[in-house]
């Protein structure tokens, strides 16, 4: 087991629910201990990406779907946590440790009017991951969705809809850059692409993380979409976090493309009521083509979901 895995099994692999274990079912007050960070350095060796010189920039994006807290009347507010930080923080929160961290909060109660407590108990989240991860942490609570329903994705051509896939082999689920094959484009900037076919499993516990990616290129030259497609399938067995995924198709990107501008966002389902949305691009410039991650960055926006998710 290596370090990140040691870290990582605080509470990963473990029972925590069901009654099964008390302390997080019946928690009245406010447990910082049960977060657990990892520091990004170590996820980042296997693509020789160094946090001083990044060839990124980027956020993660978590939606906590389960959130809840008591006003002074014990009357049990429940909605939408949405948080944000950036992919420049030394260290990430390991999921399950947020999951019950925000668990600890249940029977927790926040003093005012139903606006004020909810201020109060949100800030207390961004106070705390702040801390703990030593950068400027985001959060917003949402108890509805303002949004109106559109279609927000529809700038990204699925893979799946202009490749014959079915006359395809798809065979090797290790992550593989030599399948990628470049090809010349007369048109930059017209390389937009999606696909749902992104797996991979959990690095400590092997459980499944389903998602779907969403990939935009500037430049030259860009990968023959079926070598792409082929490349994606390739992470179906690879043991990673979700935000170390993100990375390493960028970094497999950035250096088979170093005169390109890349844009990468894996947006996962949901898992124990949180869903994390890694982003990564190499210039801030992408977002204004981007409709999608523009509102998965604001948070006085909700939630801009996939069909899946």
């Amino acid at each position: 087991m290596d370090e990140v895995d040691k870290i990582a099994s605080k509470h990963l692999g473990k029972k925590s629910n069901g009654g099964l274990n008390k302390k997080y079912q019946s928690q009245f007050e406010i447990d910082e201990n049960l977060l657990v960070c990892i520091p990004r350095a170590l996820n980042r060796e296997h693509d020789k990406i160094k946090s001083e010189k990044l060839p990124f920039i980027g956020w993660d994006v978590w939606h906590a779907f389960e959130f809840s807290f008591l006003l002074s009347n014990s009357y049990p507010v429940t909605g939408l946590l949405k948080i944000i930080y950036p992919c420049e923080s030394l260290n990430i929160v390991e999921s399950k440790s947020l999951k019950l961290f925000l668990n600890s909060f249940n029977f927790v109660k926040f003093e005012g009017d139903y606006k004020g407590a909810t201020k109060k108990a949100t800030n207390k989240v961004t106070e705390v991951l702040s801390n703990l991860l030593n950068t400027q942490v985001n959060a917003s609570f949402h108890d509805k969705n303002t949004l109106e329903p559109k279609n927000i994705f529809g700038d990204f051509t699925p893979l799946e809809t202009c490749i014959d896939f079915e006359n395809e082999d798809f065979n090797i689920f290790e992550q593989n850059p030599s399948l990628l094959e470049i090809a010349q484009i007369t048109r930059p900037g017209d390389f937009q692409v999606s696909s749902r076919a992104l797996r991979s499993n959990c690095r400590v516990t092997n459980q499944p993380d389903w998602g779907d990616i969403f990939i935009k290129i500037i430049g030259d030259q860009v990968p023959t979409k079926i070598s792409l497609l082929k490349y994606i399938i390739s992470m179906r067995r690879e043991n990673h976090f979700h935000e170390e995924i993100c990375e390493h198709v960028f970094k497999t990107l950035f250096d088979l493309l170093p005169q390109s501008r890349i844009l990468v966002a894996c947006l996962y389902t949901r898992r124990g009521g949180i869903d994390i949305n890694p982003i990564r691009i190499s210039d801030e410039g992408l977002l204004n083509d981007a409709t999608f991650l523009n509102s998965l960055l604001d948070l006085e926006t909700p939630f801009s979901k996939t069909f899946r998710q």
